[in-house]
């Protein structure tokens, strides 16, 4: 008797900023893999969150939006989604239903490869006439399959999920069959508190800020912020140390039972512009 056959691949999902491919993947996966938010930039690293099945194991992965940069670290961000184009078994273009298709998503669509697939996202916030204008121009871009969604809502995610996996070969599994995502602990709390910065701070400081994890000695984790000036500092922190508590307040509700969790904030003048500087931070 012959074992069954395993079957594995990798897919990206690739597209302009808030679109919602960092939610996509958390509903895909079930679980919260990758932080999400309304500001753009919000996903800065490839995050591969790993989708198990019996008998096969589909990698996903969430990528930076694509956009026009004005920093170094822009550059690098796009560079960072880019490559995964063609570079992948499956390349999934993400589109904003909500949002008319413009000459960013255009651009992306240009380089897709033989294979692609075109999902539109956020369906939910659009009327069925909406919708069917959107996926009508969406169909002009080259690709194997169109997909209307709602990653908030789960609509027609499984139906995509489905079409991914019965392209997948024989394979072998690439990660451990037990795990979701690519990224250690203290990359996950470090995200997990710039998720927490970009809904609690103000609309200025949003690219401005960075995290790290310096010390983990469990229960004990130190995060460290950096911003751009030494204005930001002040915001941060906030009146009384305020902003740092809320931040620090909701991200252990998000860890295990007895965590401690310390904030320091420094600045680290320009950090985006510098390459030595992106290059300690990991980008």
């Amino acid at each position: 008797m012959t074992e069954p056959t395993f079957r594995s691949g990798f897919a990206s999902l690739v597209g302009r900023p808030n679109v919602g491919k960092s939610t996509l993947l958390n509903r895909i996966l079930g679980e919260k893999v990758s932080i999400v938010s309304d500001k753009p930039q919000t996903t800065r690293h490839q995050i591969r969150g790993i989708l198990q099945r019996p008998d096969a194991q589909l990698v996903f992965v969430d990528t930076p939006g694509i956009h026009k940069p004005r920093t170094v670290m822009g550059e690098r961000l796009n560079s960072a989604a880019t490559e995964t184009i063609g570079d992948v078994d499956v390349t999934c273009l993400v589109l904003d239903a909500s949002q008319r298709i413009g000459p960013g998503d255009r651009r992306i669509a240009e380089r897709l490869p033989e294979g692609s697939v075109v999902v539109v996202n956020k369906i939910d916030r659009v009327g069925p006439e909406a919708l069917l204008e959107q996926l009508a121009a969406a169909s002009g871009f080259e690709a194997d399959a169109w997909f209307p969604v709602s990653a908030r809502t789960g609509e027609g995610v499984e139906p995509f999920v489905d079409h991914l996996l019965s392209r997948l070969e024989e394979g072998p599994a690439w990660y451990p069959t037990d795990v979701s995502v690519d990224t250690g602990e203290g990359f996950r709390v470090a995200e997990l508190v710039r998720e927490q910065l970009l809904r609690v701070v103000r609309e200025e400081l949003p690219h401005s800020i960075a995290t790290r994890t310096i010390a983990w000695e469990w229960p004990r984790i130190t995060v460290e912020i950096l911003v751009e000036r030494e204005s930001q500092k002040g915001m941060v922190i906030g009146k009384g140390g305020s902003v740092l508590k809320e931040v620090g307040t909701r991200v252990r509700q998000q860890l295990p039972e007895g965590a401690f969790l310390e904030l320091r904030v420094r600045v680290e003048r320009d950090w985006q512009s510098r390459p030595g500087a992106l290059e300690q931070l990991g980008y």
